[in-house]
């Protein structure tokens, strides 16, 4: 399932909720529905750099697989099996903490499941 992060001050962001769930549970927000209001943002934000600065420390324990990137063959069909890519933790939060930074700036909430 998708969950399509949306705010007035930056395009939105989509993320498979498998992944979306840690930034989720770091920010003790459910994945079905929910808001970051302006005045959350930056300290979801200190959450999540904290987060990030943490995984760097220890690298091998970071790496999740994505296994949502189909393998395209030769002739343009897509194979049944998907190639596993090494995706860290900074990597998936990355775009979403873009977001926190112009909502907070532009004091704009983000929403989700609405």
């Amino acid at each position: 399932m998708l969950i399509s992060f949306k705010s007035k001050s930056s395009p939105a962001v989509l993320m498979y909720q498998e992944h979306a769930q840690r930034i989720l549970d770091i920010l003790h927000k459910s994945p079905t529905r929910g808001v970051i209001t302006p005045a959350e943002a930056g300290h979801a934000l200190e959450l999540l750099e904290k987060e990030v600065a943490e995984t760097r420390l220890h690298p091998e324990n970071d790496i999740e697989h994505d296994v949502h990137t189909p393998e395209t063959l030769e002739d343009g069909e897509t194979g049944e099996h998907a190639r596993a890519q090494k995706v860290h933790f900074s990597q998936r939060a990355f775009p979403l903490m873009e977001m926190l930074r112009s909502a907070k700036a532009e004091n704009e909430s983000i929403i989700w499941g609405v």
